[in-house]
Formats: C-alpha cells, sequence, structure tokens
C-alpha cells in the first residue's frame, strides 16, 4: 500500500525511467503536451490529463489505476470534451490490458454497469469494449 502512495508523487518518467527529452523542434501541441505530462506527478494529473495520455496509449499500465479511481467517484467524469470522456478514453484501452488485469476489468465494468448507457457518446465505445472482450 505505501508503494502505491510512492509511485503516485512519481511521475511517468520517474516510474518508466526514460526521459523522453524536450519535444522536437516544431512539434504538435499534442506532442508538447504529452512531454510535459510525462513530467508531472500521478497525484496531479486531472482527468483531462488521464484522458490525453491514454488516447496516446502513453504510460497505459500506470495510469488505468488512475482513471478508474476517477470513474469510481464520478463514471461520466469528464476532461475537457464532454461528459464521460475519460470513460470513453479508458474503454478504448487496447484489450490485452484488460486481459491480463482482472480487477482492472471488474471496476471498468462496475463503472459500465453504473454509467447511462443511451447516453450517443457513450454507447459506441462501450458496445466496442463490450465487443473486444468477446462474452
Amino acid at each position: 500500500m505505501a508503494r502505491r502512495a510512492d509511485r503516485s508523487a512519481l511521475s511517468l518518467q520517474q516510474i518508466e525511467n526514460s526521459d523522453w527529452g524536450d519535444p522536437p523542434a516544431g512539434a504538435t501541441r499534442l506532442i508538447e503536451t504529452v512531454h510535459r505530462l510525462r513530467r508531472k506527478p500521478l497525484a496531479q494529473l486531472t482527468a483531462e490529463d488521464v484522458r490525453l495520455l491514454l488516447g496516446q496509449r502513453v504510460g497505459v499500465q500506470f495510469l488505468v489505476p488512475r482513471a478508474l479511481a476517477m470513474l469510481e467517484e464520478d463514471p461520466l467524469c469528464e476532461g475537457d470534451l464532454y461528459p464521460g470522456d475519460l470513460l470513453a478514453s479508458t474503454l478504448r484501452v487496447p484489450p490485452a490490458h484488460w486481459r491480463t488485469n482482472h480487477d482492472h476489468l471488474d471496476r471498468i465494468i462496475a463503472a459500465i454497469d453504473t454509467t447511462a448507457e443511451d447516453s450517443d457518446l457513450l454507447r459506441t465505445p462501450i458496445a466496442a469494449f463490450r465487443e473486444q472482450l468477446g462474452p
């Protein structure tokens, strides 16, 4: 338990022991943002930060638990796009992650089950998630 608390004070850069350096000259705003967020402690990452990083498949194994904690508090937790955008982004994490992290799978299913699936914005990612994982 203490290890998890210690890890939340670290950045992805520190956890992965991988410094990507500064973004290349002429990098897009997205690339600049990803580089900056990799240096931010996990505990300080906002829903938007986590949504963006997961969407880029950066630090998935370390960020899914953070996303799940946020979703357990509010399944429609949102970043900068729309209510439930963090859930939608988390649902797009590669199926291999869910197959090898059964506790994470149980938690995301619980978040889905407490979310109104009739939301136009969430219906497609929820259906795709379920289809990828099979019965």
